[in-house]
């Protein structure tokens, strides 16, 4: 018997090999730190594992590994959450693993002989073969909670409030030596079955299907209605059933083909609408045809007129009534009420509201005075489902205004406890939607108390110098603005709200209409590229509105 400890004390992460047998079997016992165990088609007889922690060091008396002949036994040393040694152990095909946790996920990918987990709270994630899959899943102190990417046998109650998932996937007359088999025991745990982990949305529940995911259903978006089935198979299967077969849908424009970003001005010459922005995502205003190259199919051609662009835009103000500012609505209202009074008269603007359901409040219209009315129709209170309500947002009217100049003006505190759709189901449609997202996040305790605030209204000022999102929120509203072409506002005084308003509308009124000399015929749809001739700066078209005639 072998005994291997972490051999260098002052190392914060350290790596280990241990060579197996031809049947080796692998134990891991951790508390409170991740554990991966991933098979590999090496054909090395080894096992290799890798510790590390974000806070304190590795010390060698953290993880001790114990072999006998094939047998490797792994436990590591219970330590503060936020000195967790995180585990990843590398195996060879075939391997039969067990795991024994608590609050530690847990990860089992690869082609492996079996895998027994047990956790209390942790998630437990499989991604394994699933040509022949024997499994049992058991949640001992609550309720069901999973999601798989293949459809599951219903939940059996047996006595005692012990819950299960069991059954056989693939060929069922498989070899035995071909079989994964999977047995997970967790008290009150997440058990994902091939499904990443990113794309867990925030609430796993079994449930009916709100308004805003049944017009994501009835949109076609493949990702985002995927993401709603595997959440409520039955809720969606039910719903998808009543759909008549899918129809155009109505365009409140004429519009060119998606992606089509040149308009033809005459037989020689073509025109497009491009913005420009910095390494931090501004927009760069002030440029001259000399400050731009055109690629008309990869070759050159003479820029001839770049004059500022003044077309309208369609605006959607997305506001979050959800229960952390359902006593503050009168700012929620004057908040909107600033921004309507802010952008440009000639804007169409539209309001949602959204909480664990979204409102429209008002379709698209310039008529301000309608819109402000409007506001004072919001239903306040209940949970945050942001992600779903920007899903509704990409697959409805945005869909519907395809090839016009859009943006979502989102006004929350970030954080989403509520939604069908993952974040990055939305960060990948939004992508593809080519609409501009501006996330205006404020910190939901900076907002005033009672009615609308006054400029002498103040919250305590030690407080204020600690007030922030969390970091979910932010690192997501600044992918969204990233992603979108828009700019990320983290709002941390209330005089901060107007000055981002303000700055939207610069951001969304700094483009530039390109006129250059094309040598295609009228009918042609030529691939054009841009570049600005400034230090650090990108490009982005934006889709032509329709086709002008000479």
């Amino acid at each position: 018997m072998l005994v291997c400890i972490a051999a260098p004390a002052s190392a914060q992460s350290y790596h280990h090999e241990v060579e197996t047998g031809d049947k080796p079997s692998v134990s891991v016992k951790s508390r409170n730190g991740r554990v991966s165990v991933i098979a590999t088609d090496d054909q090395l007889k080894k096992v290799s594992i890798e510790a590390s922690s974000a806070g304190a060091l590795v010390d060698q008396t953290d993880v001790v590994t114990v072999t006998k002949g094939g047998d490797v036994n792994i436990t590591v040393r219970d330590r503060r959450e936020k000195d967790r040694i995180d585990l990843v152990v590398r195996v060879p095909a075939r391997t039969k693993v067990k795991i024994e946790s608590e609050a530690g996920a847990v990860d089992v990918v690869g082609n492996l002989e079996s895998a027994e987990v047990s956790t209390n709270t942790g998630t437990i994630h499989a991604d394994v073969p699933l040509d022949s899959v024997k499994y049992n899943f058991m949640w001992s102190a609550s309720r069901p909670r999973f999601l798989s990417d293949v459809e599951l046998p219903k939940v059996k109650e047996k006595a005692a409030g012990i819950f299960t998932i069991s059954g056989k996937l693939g060929d069922e007359k498989a070899d035995k030596v071909d079989r994964v088999r999977l047995e997970f025991l967790t008290q009150r745990g997440v058990v994902l079955l091939n499904v990443d982990p990113a794309m867990v949305p925030s609430d796993l529940r079994e449930r009916p299907l709100t308004e805003a995911a049944k017009a994501i259903v009835r949109s076609g978006d493949s990702q985002l209605t995927d993401a709603i089935r595997k959440v409520s198979p039955k809720m969606f299967g039910d719903y998808a059933n009543t759909l008549p077969p899918p129809e155009k849908q109505p365009e409140l424009v004429k519009r060119s083909a998606p992606g089509q970003f040149v308009s033809v001005l005459s037989p020689q010459l073509m025109r497009f609408n491009a913005s420009v922005t910095d390494r931090n995502g501004r927009a760069i205003g002030g440029m001259k045809a000399p400050d731009f190259t055109v690629y008309e199919n990869g070759v050159e051609r003479e820029v001839k007129q770049v004059t500022p662009t003044n077309e309208p835009f369609n605006l959607i103000l997305l506001l979050d009534v959800s229960g952390s500012v359902e006593e503050r609505m009168d700012f929620i209202r004057k908040a909107a009420r600033d921004f309507l009074n802010t952008a440009s008269p000639q804007d169409r603007i539209a309001i949602i509201s959204f909480r664990d359901d979204i409102q429209v409040i008002s379709d698209f219209t310039t008529d301000r005075s309608l819109l402000s009315r409007k506001l004072e129709d919001i239903d306040a209170g209940g949970a945050t489902a942001l992600y779903d309500a920007l899903g509704y947002v990409l697959a409805d009217p945005v869909k519907r205004l395809r090839g016009e100049r859009t943006a979502i003006v989102i006004l929350s505190d970030g954080d989403d406890n509520r939604s069908f759709v993952p974040f990055p189901a939305i960060l990948e449609a939004l992508v593809e939607s080519g609409a501009l997202v501006y996330p205006l996040y404020i910190p939901s305790g900076l907002i005033p108390e009672g009615s609308v605030p006054k400029p002498e209204v103040t919250i305590d000022p030690l407080r204020t110098r600690y007030l922030t999102l969390t970091t979910r929120a932010e690192e997501q509203g600044q992918k969204l603005a990233q992603a979108s072409g828009g700019v990320y506002y983290p709002v941390h005084r209330l005089e901060d709200l107007q000055r981002a308003y303000d700055d939207v509308v610069v951001q969304l009124r700094t483009a530039y209409t390109i006129t250059y000399a094309s040598n295609v015929r009228s009918s042609g749809n030529p691939r054009v590229r841009v570049r600005a001739n400034r230090d650090g700066a990108s490009v982005r078209l934006s889709p032509v509105v329709g086709v002008a005639t000479p």
